[in-house]
């Protein structure tokens, strides 16, 4: 009983971690569904994380109505029907390499999963920049990927979240050689800040989401505007590490290095994969529940028969049969 409490907890806990998903992920083009104008982002209802890499393949063939590779035909018996245990026999040894021991632990999960979640992040922008890219020169420009935005807008330079100035901005942060084009490692960090390496865009989010937070304006946070808005999204995440969760009043004083009762972007940075966690991010949480639901015996690492016994968990999308193909909503 005790255990089924913490697995429902741990459930809880993804759904609570993916709604939180949804009110940070970045923007994206509108072309995929009609009236929707330029007020998509990423995030909204997440497709479940595929663990195996081969599910992911046959999604993405199915979602470009293309005929399932032959070469995977090995794993489906006469019924059509997936073979897990067959899938997991294999996948096994490609997840335990660090060392070979016979079992897989949390980092060499997490690695796994982290990245799956990269070639996730890599595949949306290559089909994004390929159904951009009318001049074929590898690149996407801001009035590519923003033809609602006029001369006007630009000009305005309006700065609110959503905002053409807002996303100009952002679009010459991720264009680091300067030349108005988004390659596509550019234009992954453009559409994918959250997960972007890049310092300079890393602050850009800090700024923004202080925006959200700073009620009086001051560009930085005071105790309280940290306690009300900031802590309890950081507390959700820091739960999910099973690590000790510092007070608010422990950690506003750990982030606040000058002591002077206010928290900068400066100051803030550390906390930001919290604050504004992305795919990467979250997939670093499903680990920690991936561990827990099928860590039978308790030692921290996964049995390649632990996985089989609960195979369930990481072969959701082929138990639900449902993925969302459209992962965006509304700003």
């Amino acid at each position: 009983m005790a255990r089924a409490v913490v697995i429902i907890f741990y459930a809880l806990l993804i759904t609570g971690a993916v709604a939180l998903l949804c009110s940070s992920t970045p923007p994206r083009h509108p072309s995929t569904t009609a009236g929707a104008g330029v007020h998509r982002r990423l995030g909204y209802k997440l497709p479940a994380l595929n663990f195996d890499p081969l599910v992911e393949k046959m999604q993405r063939a199915a979602d470009e109505e293309e005929q399932r590779p032959s070469a995977n035909q090995e794993y489906f018996g006469e019924e059509g029907r997936f073979n897990i245990t067959k899938r997991l026999m294999r996948l096994f040894p490609s997840l335990d390499k660090s060392p070979s021991d016979g079992k897989i632990s949390f980092s060499e999960m997490e690695d796994w999963n982290v990245a799956q979640g990269a070639d996730r992040l890599a595949y949306r922008t290559q089909k994004e920049l390929l159904s951009l890219d009318r001049d074929g020169d590898g690149a996407v420009s801001f009035h590519e990927y923003f033809p609602q935005f006029s001369t006007l807008d630009l000009a305005k330079n309006e700065m609110g979240h959503g905002q053409a100035g807002w996303w100009m901005e952002l679009f010459k942060l991720a264009d680091v050689n300067g030349n108005g084009n988004l390659d596509f490692h550019e234009f992954n960090n453009f559409l994918h800040p959250e997960d972007s390496h890049d310092r300079k865009i890393k602050i850009w989010l800090i700024k923004d989401k202080i925006k959200q937070m700073d009620g009086d304006g001051d560009e930085r946070l005071d105790f309280d505007e940290f306690a009300k808005h900031a802590y309890d999204v950081y507390k959700t995440y820091v739960d999910f590490e099973k690590t000790r969760v510092p007070t608010a009043q422990e950690k506003f004083a750990d982030l606040d290095v000058d002591h002077d009762k206010f928290l900068t972007v400066e100051e803030l940075l550390p906390i930001l994969p919290y604050l504004k966690p992305g795919e990467l991010t979250y997939a670093k949480f499903y680990t920690h529940y991936l561990i827990d639901a099928a860590d039978e015996d308790g030692d921290g690492h996964l049995n390649l028969q632990e996985m089989i016994d609960h195979e369930t968990i990481f072969y959701t999308t082929i138990y639900d049969n449902v993925y969302e193909g459209d992962y965006h909503d509304e700003l």
